[in-house]
């Protein structure tokens, strides 16, 4: 998931994950909108988005929405999240960027 990075927005009891494309070590290009999590579903939102992108590769996609898979079981097992736990994000998903709101 090199190229990719997913973006989390942890709301109360909302979660949202966007996904953008890394240009540079310092530039990303937004992909798609914020999909949340549990009014719709993020993870079907975000396949479709893949699925209707046959550049992304099939093992890229593979990863994001394992990881997408990933965040929201930890977020829904840890109840709420508060600012201070996202150090503990930022360690087990190292790859993802956190933004608590």
């Amino acid at each position: 998931m090199e190229r990719f990075v997913l973006k989390f927005l942890l709301i109360d009891k909302v979660i949202a994950v966007c996904l953008d494309q890394k240009i540079s070590n310092e530039r990303l290009n937004p992909l798609t909108e914020y999909f949340f999590w549990p009014q719709r579903d993020a993870w079907e939102d975000m396949k479709n988005f893949i699925d209707n992108n046959d550049w992304i590769d099939p093992k890229d996609a593979v990863n994001i929405l394992n990881r997408i898979t990933e965040v929201i079981n930890f977020w829904e097992e840890s109840a709420q999240l508060k600012k201070e736990d996202i150090k503990n994000l930022n360690i087990k998903f190292p790859d993802c960027v956190f933004i608590v709101m």
